[in-house]
């Protein structure tokens, strides 16, 4: 039995090593983060080596916090001396199709909304610019300068090694298999004995079903299996960070892209296939027919990028039924924050590790999350329809 901790966080992927980085940044705290793999594991969501960053969302909800998102990863850049941001540019493409232009339009809404700058590209100048697109001319595009990626593996081994240098004390290796929550303090039980501490930040992505009931949640959590596909070609170079951005593509279905980046292959994959599973049914290796569909897209409007499967890798999505983040403390608990990101949370992974040390050790969040509460409607209404795209 273990005591004296003021925090223990569960889960240490990109959101929990980003609360522990941050949690380590205010004095008196003394921090605890139970893993159930290694440290900077490729078990988990933040496995592969890179997710979107952008500006540019389907609603301010999310653009709201984007100017802060930027300046957490140049803090924890400038105190790691490691590059986890890099910048390509980024590019939205829309059909002339009405939910297709529908969807465009939410994005360039939220950027006007907080007076963020983007540029609207036709399909010819979309094909001029970027000549390796195949596009239709119905084809509309919006850019935006600040769109890139970020290196999310990079990301759990700054604010790790950045934790563990301010003394956070980590526990890898080590299950929890259950949470006790008292008026002012909890017990997290583990699979190697018991620790106690005043405060609690479960980040545990889609391992959360398991310890929602001894939490008091009972709100739906679908689970998707996603899965990303690396493709080599002769070409490759035509796809470096400096000559292609990456890019979302607003069709029937949302395909998405990144530019040539720690692996050699162009990686690109649907949003929202819709594979759902239990916790207990992931896997951690794609497959061909989902290799298949992403071939096909890429037959059609990126050919130079067309070539032999380098990798296939996946993970899970985990979805409240708005799809929209869960940030928030327990009601009636205020020293137990959780966190749920829905599939698209690796670009805010070190602000909501400040946010998630603000409201455990501040009581508040210094920026607007209460779209992200867990008394929302698409928690709580039971007649709540699920709705999975990002719309």
């Amino acid at each position: 039995m273990q005591n004296g901790y003021s925090h223990i966080v569960i889960g240490a992927g990109a959101i929990g090593s980003a609360a522990a980085y941050w949690l380590s940044r205010r004095p008196g705290t003394r921090v605890l983060v139970v893993e159930q793999f290694g440290l900077v594991n490729t078990l988990n969501s933040s496995g592969d080596v890179s997710r979107i960053i952008r500006h540019a969302y389907h609603s301010s909800d999310y653009t709201k916090l984007t100017p802060a998102m930027f300046e957490a990863w140049a803090e924890v850049e400038e105190r790691s001396g490691m590059t986890l941001y890099v910048k390509t540019g980024g590019l939205d493409l829309a059909t002339s199709a009405e939910a297709s232009i529908a969807e465009l339009d939410a994005y360039r809404g939220a950027l006007a909304a907080e007076g963020i700058p983007y540029e609207d590209l036709t399909a010819a100048e979309i094909r001029a610019r970027y000549p390796q697109w195949r596009i239709d001319d119905d084809v509309a595009g919006m850019y935006q300068e600040a769109g890139g990626l970020v290196d999310i593996r990079a990301t759990v081994a700054a604010h790790t090694s950045l934790a563990l240098a301010a003394g956070v004390e980590f526990v890898p290796d080590t299950r929890v298999t259950g949470v006790g929550v008292r008026p002012d303090s909890v017990t997290v039980r583990t699979d190697g004995g018991e620790f106690h501490a005043q405060n609690l930040v479960v980040a545990a992505a889609s391992w959360l079903p398991e310890l929602m009931p001894d939490l008091g949640l009972d709100y739906p959590l679908t689970l998707s299996q996603e899965q990303v596909t690396y493709f080599t070609s002769p070409n490759l170079g035509d796809f470096a960070p400096e000559k292609f951005p990456i890019w979302i593509f607003h069709g029937d279905e949302t395909f998405y892209g990144f530019p040539v980046y720690g692996e050699p292959g162009v990686k690109l994959a649907r949003d929202m296939r819709g594979r759902f599973i239990t916790s207990s049914e992931r896997v951690f290796e794609g497959d061909d027919d989902e290799a298949a569909i992403l071939r096909s897209f890429l037959e059609r409007h990126l050919p130079g990028a067309v070539g032999p499967v380098w990798a296939n890798k996946t993970c899970v999505y985990d979805m409240a039924p708005d799809r929209d983040f869960v940030l928030d403390t327990l009601p009636g608990s205020p020293h137990v924050a959780v966190f749920n990101g829905a599939g698209h949370a690796g670009k805010f992974a070190s602000l909501i590790g400040k946010i998630l040390a603000e409201l455990t050790v501040d009581g508040a969040a210094s920026l607007p999350i209460g779209p992200f509460s867990l008394t929302r409607p698409a928690l709580t209404d039971p007649g709540f329809v699920p709705a999975f795209r990002l719309t």
